[in-house]
């Protein structure tokens, strides 16, 4: 049995949700046991659901455009989407309609552009999309197979995704390639669609090349910082993309890219095994994760003000995913789910 204080913290969360995901997720409860059936009914009246989803308007958006940080409708989907929000949800499925018509909208795809054969393109946006819609039971609508067909014409021959409009650019971005691989991922495993068996293995192979966090070139920790880093006090911070936070949005950091590889059956692969000891060495003193940086703020006004509150470090949440993560490399003892 591990450490048991970071389940305790999680069990006692407020959120259904949470404690759902770590009944299933972490100790490995059925999925048809009495407590977690009651859990997944408790989940759309959970605390952060229902903010999520408050204010939302007859066409589907909450009053900003879709892709506003963080209170449009993209984020709230995908947002909904980890939190376990049922599949089918209406709420979700009106949000999901805005998205997909801003997303393969005449205005939005006049933007792209391809410059020396590559296409520019923050496919973090249509891969956040395809993921949060392949979750809301909408694999198979057409819209979505049009993203997932998207994704797959627009990747660059390393593997990867990026937006970068310099001619001279030619390696793909961490940031706009992991949530296309995790997408396209997800999309595979609901449809069977094997025509992305290709580019799902390119762009792993992208990631494991770098061995998730790592330059080619140098052998250096990489990662290009663009938010309030908040380290520890007395403590060294560490590279950027060793930063861990919650939500990612369309940031990358290695916890992230680890929950892919998990999604993918490759926690075993040698070169992911430097950032699982990472991760699990980024356990707090009282048995649980907390952020490094903070991409989101609380309030009602202003830029990147989030329409749910995380919590202090965004702590439920990243103890969860690493939990997730170091048991999937079988690096945490299975509880026994007896009577769950």
């Amino acid at each position: 049995m591990p450490d048991d204080r970071a389940i305790r913290f999680l069990l006692t969360s407020s959120d259904p949700s949470v404690r759902l995901l770590a009944l299933t997720d972490v100790i490995g409860a059925s999925p048809r046991s009495t407590e977690v059936r009651a859990l997944r009914r408790a989940i759309p009246s959970g605390p952060r659901v229902r903010a999520l989803l408050a204010g939302q308007r007859a066409d589907g958006g909450f009053g900003v455009h879709p892709y506003q940080k963080w209170t449009g409708a993209h984020w709230r989907l995908i947002s909904l989407a980890e939190l376990a929000a049922p599949p089918r949800h209406p709420q979700a499925l009106q949000a999901a309609e805005q998205v997909l018509s801003w997303l393969l909208g005449g205005s939005h795809r006049q933007r792209i552009v391809t410059i020396n054969g590559r296409v520019r393109r923050c496919a973090s946006q249509e891969g956040n999309a395809l993921r949060a819609c392949v979750h809301f039971g909408l694999a198979d609508d057409r819209r979505v197979r049009a993203l997932a067909r998207d994704l797959v014409t627009w990747q660059w021959p390393d593997g990867g995704w990026n937006c970068d409009q310099a001619p001279a650019a030619t390696h793909s971005s961490f940031h706009e390639s992991l949530i296309p691989l995790w997408a396209l991922a997800e999309y595979r495993e609901a449809t069977g669609d094997r025509s992305v068996d290709d580019a799902i293995d390119r762009a792993a192979e992208f990631f494991l090349r770098h061995r998730l966090f790592r330059s080619e070139r140098t052998g250096r920790a990489i990662g290009a910082r663009s938010v309030t880093r908040r380290p520890r006090r007395g403590v060294a911070a560490p590279a950027p993309f060793l930063e861990l936070a919650y939500p990612p949005y369309w940031h990358y950091d290695i916890l992230t890219a680890l929950r892919v590889f998990g999604r993918l059956g490759r926690l075993a692969d040698p070169r992911v095994q430097e950032a699982l000891d990472i991760v699990e060495a980024r356990r707090r003193s009282d048995g649980v994760w907390r952020a490094d940086v903070t991409y989101w703020r609380r309030g009602k006004t202003g830029t990147r003000v989030e329409a749910v509150d995380w919590g202090r470090g965004s702590a439920e949440m990243l103890t969860l995913n690493a939990l997730r993560v170091l048991r999937g490399a079988g690096r945490l003892a299975l509880l026994e789910a007896a009577g769950r």
